[in-house]
């Protein structure tokens, strides 16, 4: 299956998209952002997709936004107002998607490019990768939540830090900060991600999707209403197949095989 400037590849219960714009870096334009959307419907519909893993073709991950898809047209120095709200509900909508996704960067994830990491539930770099915010370098501000996301991650002092210098992080600070859950050599970086996502797949993907809400929800609220979502997630949980077959498999003392229901 292909969308305008991605791939889309099945294999059994894990997808693959593909940024799918080399030349360009892989920036994002109205073609990617169409495709993106286009890409989440496909997995939403699709009930036997478990995890999503997103790359980019070519030598980057992603390069940013293209600057002339964000521009409002040539009788405008202004920004296209409505296609960067599209943008944001497009990120919020890969983000909020009820599997697990994560984000294998190669080469370069700057700017656009780190938004679009940091609505991944997961990160794997390649040991040459570099990311960073290079808005600052520009004399531009973020506009596809990296002063929203970012600060929720890393914490406000190193968000600011990041945004204020424009500065690249290498792969191992990236790790060491907490942006990423792991660095591996680039010519394994496909491989380790299959490796998670083939792990993942293994367990119940309503309790991922659940645990996955529960914490997205969570952190958007304070604790006791966060734990308020947990316990009514729980409560839900506990009537589905999924956690009936689990705790019958845990006492049979054989492994659970989930259907996802």
């Amino acid at each position: 299956m292909e969308f305008k400037d991605i791939r889309y590849e099945k294999d059994g219960h894990i997808v693959r998209l593909i940024l799918n714009r080399p030349k360009e870096l892989n920036s994002i334009n109205r073609g990617v952002i169409d495709g993106l959307n286009a890409a989440c419907a496909a997995v939403e519909q699709d009930k036997e997709v478990r995890v999503v893993i997103l790359t980019g073709e070519g030598r980057a991950f992603c390069a940013g936004g293209d600057l002339k898809s964000l521009m409002g047209g040539p009788d405008t120095d202004g920004i296209d107002e409505e296609f960067m709200r599209f943008w944001h509900k497009t990120f919020n909508r890969f983000e909020d998607l009820p599997v697990c996704t994560i984000a294998a960067v190669n080469g370069i994830a700057f700017a656009g490019g780190l938004e679009l990491v940091m609505c991944c539930d997961l990160v794997i770099l390649s040991e040459d990768a570099a990311i960073g915010d290079q808005h600052a370098n520009f004399g531009l501000v973020a506009g596809g939540g990296n002063s929203q996301r970012l600060p929720r991650i890393l914490g406000i002092r190193k968000a600011k830090e990041i945004m204020y210098t424009g500065d690249q992080i290498s792969a191992q600070d990236a790790l060491n900060f907490g942006l990423v859950n792991k660095v591996v050599p680039a010519e394994k970086l496909l491989e380790e991600s299959e490796l998670l996502a083939r792990k993942i797949c293994k367990k119940s993907p309503v309790a991922t999707a659940t645990v996955k809400r529960m914490i997205n929800q969570g952190m958007q609220v304070d604790l006791r209403s966060g734990l308020e979502i947990e316990i009514g997630s729980l409560l839900n949980h506990f009537n589905t197949k999924d956690c009936k077959e689990g705790l019958t498999a845990f006492i049979e003392k054989r492994t659970p095989q989930f259907k996802g229901r």
